[in-house]
């Protein structure tokens, strides 16, 4: 075999026939079978083809059949085989067909695994799986191998954990979670298969597009109750006074609120304090930080908490811990369809009351604003129903716009001083 490529079938006249012979063969699943034509030949090739085929070659195409390529390559002990020879001249040879047929098998046994472990984890009747097991089937690709197959069966276990809709009443951390489900606590960090599957079953799961950015994927997994830390992201809050003292967590935040000093929690130091404040105690909740800050700004004692917007993981959980304490929640947002959703939410899951919210509040402040209410934004987006006030909905429809939180603040800073 050694002599194949330096020998006469090494010839550069018959390096056409070689690459097809290597072409089709593969094709063939090795098997030594069919025929190729060869156009175009030139009177080097046509003499070359000659010799190896021990027949005259004097058209300019020729039909070569491999088997009886094959008997005479044998039958001339020049190679042991045209399989031989051709995977020492333009080898190493695949078998194609084999592979794709290893490949199938490979594809099918993974799904056949998934589907079982999907039915196991009772996540098969989840209305979203279908379409989740369809959008990872691309970054599996055609042949899964070992790694991609066991991402896909990690990402379906860390699915199952993380519950139904209402994840963040599960809030755990990424960490923790992959050091759980994988193995490794970086098993599911953004670069890694697993995680990205994760992401896209959360996303399936509440009918919302792949996320594309840093900050996008960081969203959605605190939407199913996973921090990806506990410490970047903080919740703003003023004057929380926790009822025992002795620890120095308790101590650190009782000092900042005695001296009228806004407090920044994160995740981790919520863990660190056993209870926020009193039974009974009365809570401010506002969605913008102006209000806090001028509720500071003017002497306040009172205690308030910012959401800053769409409360994240870690003002959900204030409020939540808020709640449990026996807290008294008071919620003031912005008049506008987002707003009314985020006091929807606040409202319904912590109990609290509106806070200078209702269809007369909107309506005064429109009155102050004046007639024209040219200075008002317009108010625009799909209307959203108020859950405390049948009425509010209908007159910001009405007046189409816009009326927030900072337009309220002499009467908000009042109520809290």
């Amino acid at each position: 075999m050694a002599a194949v490529a330096s020998g006469p079938l090494a010839d550069q006249a018959l390096d056409r026939l070689w690459d097809a012979v290597a072409e089709r063969v593969q094709r063939n699943g090795m098997a030594v079978r069919g025929a190729i034509v060869l156009d175009g030949l030139d009177q080097a090739e046509r003499f070359a083809l000659a010799g190896l085929l021990g027949r005259p070659v004097t058209e300019s195409r020729v039909r070569v059949d491999l088997a009886i390529l094959d008997r005479r390559l044998r039958e001339s002990r020049v190679a042991g085989s045209l399989v031989a020879a051709v995977d020492q001249l333009r080898g190493p040879l695949v078998d194609r067909r084999g592979e794709r047929a290893a490949r199938g098998s490979r594809r099918k046994a993974l799904w056949t695994e998934l589907r079982a472990g999907l039915a196991g984890l009772g996540l098969d009747r989840e209305p979203w799986c279908e379409a989740w097991t369809q959008s990872v089937r691309s970054l599996v690709g055609p042949d899964p191998t070992p790694s991609a197959a066991r991402a896909i069966l990690e990402a379906a276990r860390c699915l199952a954990t993380l519950g139904d809709a209402n994840g963040a009443s599960c809030m755990r951390g990424r960490v923790e979670l992959a050091a759980q489900i994988v193995g490794d606590s970086h098993g599911l960090d953004d670069d890694s298969l697993a995680g990205t599957m994760v992401l896209r079953g959360i996303a399936a799961r509440y009918g919302v597009p792949n996320p594309a950015t840093p900050e996008a994927r960081r969203a959605l997994w605190e939407t199913a109750g996973v921090l990806c830390d506990e410490v970047s992201t903080t919740v703003l809050c003023l004057g929380l006074f926790p009822p025992e003292s002795g620890a120095y967590a308790r101590s650190l935040l009782a000092a900042r609120s005695a001296a009228g000093w806004e407090t920044h929690l994160t995740l981790r130091d919520l863990r660190r304090l056993d209870r926020l404040v009193a039974s009974g105690a009365e809570v401010f909740v506002c969605e913008n930080p102006r209000v806090l800050e001028a509720a500071m700004d003017a002497g306040s004692r009172a205690t308030m908490v910012c959401v800053s917007g769409n409360p994240t993981v870690v003002a959900t959980r204030l409020l939540e811990r808020l709640a449990a304490d026996g807290a008294f929640l008071r919620y003031r947002g912005d008049f506008d369809w987002p707003g009314i959703s985020i006091a929807n939410r606040v409202i319904e899951r912590f109990g609290a009351t509106p806070w200078r919210m209702g269809t007369a509040d909107y309506e005064a402040a429109l009155v102050a604003a004046g007639s024209g209410l040219v200075d008002l934004p317009e108010l625009v987006g799909h209307a959203v129903p108020a859950v405390w006030d049948a009425d509010l909905g209908p007159a910001m429809k009405r007046a189409r716009r816009v009326v927030h939180e900072e337009r309220l603040l002499d009467l908000l800073i009042s109520d809290v001083s």
